[in-house]
């Protein structure tokens, strides 16, 4: 079996503006549990930012042939059957508990801050006119929608892939929505477990709740 060799670590490298987000919404927090609700509403809004919306569509968006280039390769994995595959998808809280505490609140892939949904939602309930999260993606907070945490699987669930933590990372809801079904291998990128593990002081927000 003849694999190709990887030469990136994520889709598409993150552009500066994600960070600038990341800390407008850190000090947006800040600002709500000082009990400033009219700074932290405009800290929010700023963080709202276009570039991060071009940012994540041109990695979810339409195919394109340079960020989602495929190479196929002998013995990849078959795309299953649903009745073949892993029956319980996705892992459940003491999982995903695990894989927090061993990854942190970090895109495994391309390494940005992530925010859970959970947080996400606390956020658009205490401020539903400056924290946007419509049902379709251009009404969505740019920054928020790019730093989505999500669970995603090394080897693709749809390719035979289980629920062990070994096959479990963290990532930005770009990065995994934009691997789709594909293999690591078949992207060319390079495996976040053979990677060290990016530590920092990000929590998620987590404190907003």
């Amino acid at each position: 079996m003849e694999i190709p060799r990887p030469y990136r670590e994520c889709l598409l490298d993150p552009i500066p503006e994600i960070y600038e987000a990341a800390d407008l919404l850190r000090r947006a927090v800040e600002a709500h549990l000082a009990g400033c609700r009219e700074d932290a509403a405009n800290l929010f809004g700023l963080s709202d930012i276009e570039k991060i919306g071009d940012w994540t569509n041109k990695i979810w968006g339409k195919h394109d042939p340079i960020i989602h280039k495929v190479e196929s390769y002998a013995g990849a994995p078959p795309l299953l059957p649903k009745g073949e595959r892993v029956k319980v998808r996705m892992p459940n809280r003491a999982e995903r508990s695990e894989i927090l505490a061993r990854d942190g609140y970090i895109c495994r892939f391309c390494s940005i801050p992530l925010v859970p949904k959970e947080v996400r939602s606390a956020m658009v309930r205490e401020y539903p006119n400056a924290v946007k999260w419509g049902k379709k993606n251009r009404d969505q907070n740019f920054a928020l929608q790019a730093m989505w945490l999500q669970f995603d699987h090394l080897l693709p669930h749809s390719r035979g892939g289980g629920n062990e933590l070994a096959n479990i990372i963290t990532t930005c809801a770009p990065c995994n929505f934009g691997r789709m079904a594909w293999t690591i291998e078949e992207l060319g990128l390079v495996n976040p477990k053979y990677r060290q593990i990016l530590k920092t002081d990000w929590n998620g927000l987590v404190h907003f709740q």
